[in-house]
């Protein structure tokens, strides 16, 4: 009898495992995720001058209009000493969790590669000391991770990817994510975020957090009407403390900062094809890179250059942001939104700007025969982290798998003479993954995985 209840058991996990799962793990109507008077959703991004200084956004309900953080130098002893108090600016946001404060601090004049503690205020209570390090002065081995499209399952699937990377790059500094963070738009917005939080916790309260917005992070507003366009969703304003230095037109999601040898910039994809704001974000992009004084530099961009998915043209971006890309010879183009992998070069120059897509969750798209000619390697059926090393003469990169097996690795190296040369690294790399499935769980052909 017990044996027979064990194979049943085995029967019914193997069923449950051919079902898709929902991209939250609450039950409808449920509100495990509403707002509190402890701090939560709590995530550090780098200032402009990531050397001296950082922001820090969090959440709690509303009882809380105007909280404090306090800092300090982090010491081994738990008698920390006296902090200095920042106090916070809060924004209210409603959602389908109910109403919520988010507050948003931050902090400048601090030294560079030093470790620091804070934390955050509630009601009444305080959210546990989190370490930070602030970039080290340029010409400092810098480690950075990057990940594509999270969007989907984040707390069942997407977490395992960010562990692995946390674990396997305990040095890294700074994440960069390329946008759809989350799905959106099924009324649970508010609980997929949550379990964003959730599933990258650690990293995203010790970890300088630089993320792109996607076209998940915008809803429709008037859909079906002559009326209809693309709004930004109420969370990304107030979800992320990022830098306030980009052009007028995209204000609250386009930003740049400086972080050791390398220059950062953020690019709205969404905006740019569908609100008509390419030319302002182009322009403003040239005059990032212009005054560029770091011998690399990158670009963040939720939508593709050069897509690896079939029936994709991103004509706007190519036709109004590629030539600021191509003038500035910008080493990496780090990009998401098509839910498999892909690298290639430019077209007229195989060295840099070097253009990668990649996807860190479970959604898996699949390839395109011009991406399977164009693009080396490529890869379907596969979550992917990557890790980024860079000094003044060297920007190494790994792409890695949800195990952390090596897929792709490859080196910029900058010559006497100031050009580069890329040098292919094949040693240790997996063969090259393909979706084995003719259609996804749900039927779909165009689709390895929901």
């Amino acid at each position: 009898m017990l044996l027979g209840v064990c194979c049943l058991a085995g029967l019914s996990g193997v069923a449950a495992q051919a079902q898709v799962e929902p991209n939250t793990q609450v039950p409808p109507g449920s509100t495990h995720y509403a707002a509190t008077g402890f701090p939560d959703r709590i995530v550090a991004s780098p200032a402009q001058d990531a050397a001296t200084g950082f922001a820090v956004a969090w959440r709690t309900d509303a009882s809380v209009s105007q909280p404090a953080l306090e800092l300090v130098v982090a010491s081994d002893s738990p008698d920390l000493g006296p902090p200095r108090v920042f106090k916070a600016d809060t924004r209210v946001l409603q959602t389908e969790n109910g109403v919520a404060h988010h507050h948003r601090v931050d902090i400048d004049g601090l030294k560079p590669n030093t470790l620091y503690a804070y934390r955050v205020q509630g009601h009444d209570t305080w959210g546990s000391w989190n370490h930070f390090r602030t970039a080290a002065p340029a010409g400092t081995p810098l480690t950075l991770l990057y990940f594509g499209d999270t969007q989907n399952k984040n707390l069942s699937l997407v977490s395992r990817v960010l562990r692995q990377a946390w674990r396997s790059t305990p040095d890294a500094r700074l994440a960069l994510f390329a946008g759809d963070l989350v799905s959106g738009k099924d009324g649970v917005d508010d609980s997929e975020w949550a379990e964003w939080f959730e599933a990258g916790r650690w990293l995203l309260e010790g970890t300088a957090v630089a993320p792109a917005p996607g076209n998940h992070e915008y809803h429709e507003e008037f859909e079906d009407t002559p009326q209809q366009r693309r709004v930004l969703g109420g969370h990304w304003p107030v979800t992320f403390a990022l830098p306030r230095n980009g052009p007028t037109a995209t204000a609250q999601t386009t930003y740049w900062f400086d972080y050791q040898d390398v220059r950062i910039a953020v690019i709205d994809g969404t905006s740019a094809l569908d609100l008509g704001t390419g030319a302002a974000q182009a322009a403003w992009l040239d005059h990032v890179l212009t005054g560029n004084p770091h011998p690399w530099s990158i670009v963040v961009i939720h939508q593709p250059f050069y897509s690896p998915r079939a029936a994709r043209d991103n004509a706007l971006l190519v036709e109004q942001v590629l030539p600021v890309i191509r003038r500035h010879r910008v080493d990496l183009v780090l990009q998401g939104h098509d839910h498999t992998y892909g690298r290639r070069g430019d077209t007229d120059n195989p060295t840099t700007p070097v253009f990668i897509v990649s996807v860190a969750g479970p959604k898996q798209y699949r390839l395109s025969d011009d991406a399977r000619k164009t693009m080396q390697p490529v890869g379907e059926d596969t979550q992917f982290y990557q890790v980024l090393k860079i000094d003044p003469q060297h920007l190494s990169y790994e792409s890695r798998t949800a195990t952390g097996r090596l897929y792709d690795a490859f080196e910029v190296v900058r010559e006497a003479d100031g050009g580069k040369r890329l040098i292919e690294r094949t040693d240790g790399r997996i063969a090259p993954r393909d979706c084995a499935r003719g259609e996804s769980p749900k039927g779909r052909e165009d689709r390895c995985w929901e």
